[in-house]
C-alpha cells in the first residue's frame, strides 16, 4: 500500500491550520487559500457523504474569503 502523497501532506497540512480555529483561517494568505481549493477540488470524496459536505462547505468559504482578499485595495 502507497503512503501518501506530497500533495496528501500538504492538504492535510493546510486543512489542520484552517479546522483548527477560525482565526487560523482568516491569516491564510491568498496563495495557501488558492492552494488549498486546488488540493480539495483534486480529491475525491464521494465514498464519504459527510466528508463531501465538509468539502463543498470549505470550498464556499475559502471562495468567499479568495474574494474578499482581491477585492482588498
Amino acid at each position: 500500500m502507497p503512503g501518501p502523497t506530497p500533495e496528501d501532506v500538504e492538504r492535510v497540512r493546510l486543512l489542520r491550520l484552517v479546522s483548527g480555529s477560525r482565526s487560523e483561517f482568516a491569516r491564510l494568505s491568498l496563495d495557501q487559500l488558492t492552494r488549498l481549493q486546488r488540493l480539495l477540488d483534486r480529491k475525491d470524496y464521494s465514498h464519504d457523504k459527510k466528508a463531501a459536505k465538509s468539502k463543498k462547505k470549505l470550498l464556499r468559504q475559502i471562495n468567499a474569503r479568495i474574494y474578499e482578499l482581491s477585492e482588498a485595495p
